[in-house]
């Protein structure tokens, strides 16, 4: 089991900046990526008072982004994501 670990962890780290790069030129899958851990959040609190929610929510949200996902057109250019300016104070 250890040794399990220890690859995944190897493994997450050679794909980190691969998966970080695709992250930000993707401005959808970075809502997606917030929109899930609110909902696992959100599920993980709930189940804490005892309220049970049924897995098929959790699946149905992400099937729905796929579906979304691939509807759009992969030919167009991806317009640039947002950047923001550096913060500046007067004085």
């Amino acid at each position: 089991m250890v040794a399990a670990v220890m690859v995944a962890v190897i493994v997450m780290i050679g794909f980190a900046g691969a998966i970080g790069r695709f992250v930000e030129r993707h401005p959808t899958v970075k809502m997606l990526a917030l929109s899930f851990l609110l909902l696992i959040g959100m599920t993980l609190m709930a189940e804490g008072f005892d309220q049970h929610i049924s897995k098929g929510y959790i699946y149905s949200g992400d099937g729905f982004f796929r579906v979304c996902r691939g509807s759009q057109s992969e030919g167009k250019k991806a317009a640039e994501p947002v950047k923001f300016h550096e913060s500046y104070s007067e004085g």
